[in-house]
């Protein structure tokens, strides 16, 4: 757990854009990933190197990932050890209506270089105290593999496909948490602890907060009653 200045400065900040992450400030820039995602700096950054891979033509948040969405995100963490994560929807902390995907590099700590604090936890066999559906990944998996991983994943959760207009969407708010050899879907029953949005790396293991005062209300809580109240009951 951290207090993070970014968050802060991110509420007190209104969007000039209707769309920012389609019509992004050009210092925000990284790189064209192939014809279907560019990767820009999350101008809010939870960490160094905290990067958004954002869907060339407008998507809704509520779409679900398809295969070029998944091969975007093997495209960067091919070159970046990092952890992947979607926030499915606002009620899963999504701040922006643009679909987006988000990677942040490792290490989160320097006392767990190589791992995500959740990854442990899950390959010690932890009970955790909340709906998720946890799977390891084959070596050099395709990006057919994990979009067929993911959709086995969020079945075993619940969440089903809606048809609309425009495209699949998902019946219910969920974080999907992916390294390069396992994935977590977590669904959600609200954004907030109280006060406190949680978004996919409170799943991770890693909440990140505004104030001293939000660090201390999560010490006396307990950081997985916190992931308790915000998910669906195990």
């Amino acid at each position: 757990m951290r207090t993070v200045s970014s968050l802060a400065r991110k509420d007190a900040v209104r969007p000039v854009a209707a769309d920012p992450l389609g019509d992004y400030e050009p210092a925000l820039f990284v790189a064209d990933l192939g014809p279907s995602h560019y990767v820009l700096l999350n101008k809010f950054q939870l960490l160094a190197g905290h990067l958004l891979i954002v869907t060339r033509a407008f998507e809704r948040q509520e779409r679900l990932l398809d295969l070029a969405d998944f091969a975007a995100l093997i495209a960067c963490l091919s070159e970046v050890d990092g952890l992947g994560f979607y926030n499915g929807g606002a009620e899963a902390g999504a701040s922006q209506p643009h679909k987006h995907l988000q990677l942040v590099p490792l290490p989160f700590t320097p006392e767990s270089p190589d791992e995500v604090p959740m990854e442990q936890a899950l390959g010690n066999g932890l009970r955790l105290p909340f709906s998720h559906a946890f799977e390891r990944l084959p070596p050099q998996a395709t990006a057919s593999a994990w979009a067929a991983l993911y959709r086995e994943l969020l079945h075993r959760c619940g969440i089903s496909a809606v048809a609309t207009e425009d495209g699949e969407v998902h019946s219910a708010p969920y974080n999907l948490l992916v390294r390069r050899d396992w994935m977590l879907v977590v669904p959600r029953s609200r954004e907030r602890f109280e006060s406190i949005s949680v978004n996919a790396l409170g799943f991770a293991g890693s909440l990140f907060l505004r104030s001293q005062e939000e660090l201390d209300r999560v010490r006396a809580t307990g950081p997985m009653q916190v992931l308790r109240m915000v998910a669906m009951p195990a």
